[in-house]
């Protein structure tokens, strides 16, 4: 457990101190929670229940979507509970134990972003091989790294802070606990921590995001060479996709790739990459895909005549 002198819990300022302003966003906050479970479950359904969805790119989406449910579940449930309680408190290990997989996670999710660009680069670079380069073991093998790599991510930053002495105060000013709210409570010098804070994360996204947008680049250079017809089928596909990583790097980036300062609009961007993204996701992918669409209509379908028997 860190090493905590005098300091057994914190304390969280959420996102207000406004009575009225907390009982609006627990309805808020419900109802996008619930929306993120329920859409990205419905996702995950659909591919694992249709035949027509046995790609890999969907094997992907569907692992994306479970990464998604468990990632805004990290912080959701509590921000929701939280906004009711007049006194919001985590203990340290519980503190420790969110940050974790919080990190997790996300890094999990960055992982797997990057292998489906590399899914689409396959199929649209190298057609007549994709089948053979992307089969079962080989997404399979992909997918554990992604795993692997979120774990390895989130087990370094939890060993940079897990040491650190908090001696008081004991208050952070967020609705969770991260990495630079809580290097704002050490009661140490922070500096090189915070620089390898950011080598780990911030280069992590960056990195990934850099590695994405090149693998862009080249399909839409190759893409040059294709016919119309195709080149608007694999835009489609790539634009969600785009679209997802955007939305994901940009507040990563702009939270992770700074010295440990910490800023009075990053809730809001945590809100933002913690329960806006998980939640236009399955939206994202499912709108701009009419594979995905018409087996979802099947999928009710079915639902649909099994509830009349």
């Amino acid at each position: 457990m860190a090493s905590a002198d005098n300091v057994t819990e914190f304390i969280f300022l959420g996102l207000s101190s406004n009575p009225k302003v907390q009982r609006i966003c627990f309805v808020i906050f419900l109802l996008l929670y619930t929306a993120i479970v329920l859409g990205n479950f419905l996702i995950v359904l659909t591919v694992t229940t249709s035949r027509s969805l046995g790609s890999p790119m969907y094997f992907f989406l569907s692992y994306l979507s479970f990464v998604e449910i468990c990632y805004s579940s990290t912080t959701a449930p509590k921000l929701i509970s939280d906004l009711l309680a007049e006194r919001k408190t985590i203990p340290v290990w519980g503190c420790m134990t969110q940050l974790f997989f919080i990190h997790f996670f996300g890094g999990t999710e960055i992982f797997l972003l990057t292998v489906m660009a590399y899914d689409r680069y396959v199929a649209i670079c190298k057609p007549l091989n994709y089948t053979t380069i992307m089969n079962r073991q080989v997404c399979a093998v992909l997918v554990g790294i992604a795993w692997m790599g979120g774990f390895v991510h989130s087990f370094a930053q939890i060993l940079l802070i897990f040491h650190l002495p908090f001696c008081g105060p004991n208050v952070i000013d967020h609705y969770f606990c991260d990495l630079l709210p809580l290097l704002q409570l050490v009661c140490s010098d922070t500096f090189f921590i915070g620089l390898l804070i950011v080598v780990n994360g911030g280069t992590l996204s960056v990195t990934s995001f850099v590695v994405l947008v090149a693998s862009y680049v080249v399909i839409l250079l190759h893409l040059r060479s294709q016919s119309s017809e195709g080149r608007r089928k694999a835009l489609s596909t790539c634009a969600s996709h785009i679209t997802v990583v955007v939305l994901f790097f940009g507040p990563c980036i702009f939270i992770y790739m700074r010295p440990s300062t910490t800023l009075p609009v990053d809730k809001m961007v945590a809100v933002f990459y913690t329960v806006i993204t998980p939640l236009l996701n399955p939206i994202i992918y499912s709108l701009r895909n009419a594979e995905v669409k018409k087996a979802m209509k099947k999928l009710w379908k079915r639902t649909v005549k099994v509830d009349e028997k």
